[in-house]
């Protein structure tokens, strides 16, 4: 489920030869990264043996331009992801794996919550990990020339995973973007955070729910997750809010916002700095993220998957199903991209023209409705577009 995987990709610090970075004849590029992989320590014969029988994945290739389903809005994507047999067996796992989130919360600090809206999103629980060889769809997306920079390196942390003997190149399979285990971490995260849950020795992310768990939080709380802080609550809010201060970028304290009229839907807003999220603009479902949100988005890039993950995380530790409001029709995939050329025209920065939502286009959105007049709330509509 997540996009290209941006997220998490820090890179073992080794010059990449300009000559080898990407591109070009496949079996040249191969022996590039044999010398890689040797000059970081593996003998020859280990060097061989990890890079026997690779070859291009096209099947790769197709999973990483074809990502459709991150147009969906939030009401869609969200009702597509989140269903009554993830949320039982949400339950279920809180309480068979007691014990591991106890721990996890002890350690670590994150919320039960979290992680499980991760393991059921990413591989159903641990069901569906995947079916592609993880070797050859790092080497196939190092090779393509679209982002070199951040498969290169987990090329290099997949062989030392091999050097260690937890990796076979030949056998282990997962995501199409090289994320292996149940909840789906790619090799240097692993490198980086892996846990023995289970006291066997080895972290073993596919077969041991324990070991995935404890490797997941040790992440999060290394990309600066807060022990004990919310990450997101639903919220009502009033028809006059100044919608230019919604949005990721403006965090007030919870305190100002409730002098503006921004209510909890149920209970009290959290105490601290608080941001007001609209994912389909004013009209549809609201609320109050907390700096533990923003963190998730360096496990994915997605807005869409995010939103979808955080709030999946607060039904799954009780709270109610959201309501959706009355949202504005939004724009389909194609107007997405005019809309997204005509922003780009006026200098905004909304990355690729790719028809999807995302954080840059919102910003972009949200700027012009300012500047136009319009209500300020960062959803796209027609209307947004015929004026532009």
């Amino acid at each position: 489920m997540r996009p290209f995987v941006a997220a998490l990709i820090w890179g073992l610090c080794l010059p990449l030869p300009v000559a080898a970075q990407c591109g070009g004849d496949f079996g040249t590029f191969v022996q590039g990264l044999k010398a890689e992989i040797r000059a970081q320590g593996l003998s020859e014969a280990q060097a061989d043996a990890f890079l026997r029988g690779v070859r291009q994945d096209a099947r790769v290739l197709k999973a990483d331009r074809a990502q459709g389903v991150f147009r969906k809005n939030f009401i869609e994507f969200s009702q597509s992801l989140i269903s009554q047999n993830r949320l039982t067996n949400g339950a279920k796992n809180s309480q068979k794996y007691k014990a591991v989130f106890d721990r996890i919360e002890r350690e670590y600090g994150v919320s039960r919550g979290v992680l499980l809206a991760f393991w059921a999103l990413e591989t159903d629980y641990g069901a569906v990990q995947g079916d592609f060889n993880t070797r050859d769809a790092l080497v196939t997306l190092a090779h393509d020339c679209r982002r070199p920079e951040l498969f290169r390196p987990q090329v290099l942390a997949a062989a030392e995973l091999f050097r260690r003997g937890d990796f076979d190149p030949q056998r282990t399979i997962g995501a199409w973007a090289g994320e292996i285990g149940q909840v789906q971490m790619l090799p240097e995260d692993i490198l980086r955070n892996g846990v023995d849950g289970d006291g066997d020795g080895h972290v073993t992310l596919k077969t041991s729910a324990p070991d995935a768990l404890m490797s997941g939080a040790r992440m999060l709380r290394d990309l600066g997750w807060r022990k004990g802080e919310p990450w997101m609550q639903e919220i009502v809010v009033p028809e006059g809010l100044d919608w230019s201060k919604t949005g990721m970028k403006v965090a007030l304290d919870t305190s100002e916002w409730a002098r503006m009229g921004v209510k909890a839907r149920a209970g009290a807003l959290a105490s601290g700095k608080g941001s007001v999220l609209l994912p389909m603009g004013r009209k549809g479902p609201a609320f109050m993220v907390y700096p533990n949100f923003q963190v998730l988005f360096e496990w994915n890039k997605s807005f869409v998957y995010v939103t979808t993950a955080a709030y999946f995380a607060t039904r799954l530790e009780g709270a109610a199903r959201f309501d959706p409001g009355r949202p504005e029709a939004g724009l389909s995939a194609e107007q997405m991209k005019v809309l997204q050329q005509k922003l780009a025209a006026r200098g905004h920065d909304v990355g690729a023209i790719d028809g999807i939502l995302g954080a840059r286009t919102r910003d972009a959105v949200q700027r012009e409705q300012t500047r136009l007049g319009l209500p300020a709330d960062a959803w796209p509509t027609a209307a947004l577009l015929s004026r532009l």
